[in-house]
């Protein structure tokens, strides 16, 4: 599944995140972030990647397109 800009913005809310601390963990450069998030560019795919990995593992889930589109929610804690 790709990751969309919004998305990336909605997963940085959920956990309270700065672009500056998405960039830290996913170890990407803030223009690239911020560019990808104001819908300027795409970055590879290989970052995208790492931008998704480093969210779901502060606790992001990434929701399917599913007919209301793709969205993100938290994971339940105990898990």
């Amino acid at each position: 599944m790709m990751l969309t800009p919004s998305q990336c913005r909605a997963a940085r809310a959920l956990i309270a995140w700065s672009q500056s601390d998405l960039c830290d963990a996913a170890k990407v450069g803030r223009a690239t972030l911020a560019n990808f998030e104001a819908e300027k560019s795409t970055p590879y795919e290989r970052t995208l990647r790492d931008i998704r990995a480093a969210l779901e593992d502060a606790g992001v889930i990434f929701i399917e397109q599913n007919g209301n589109g793709p969205g993100v929610r938290l994971r339940d804690r105990k898990e």
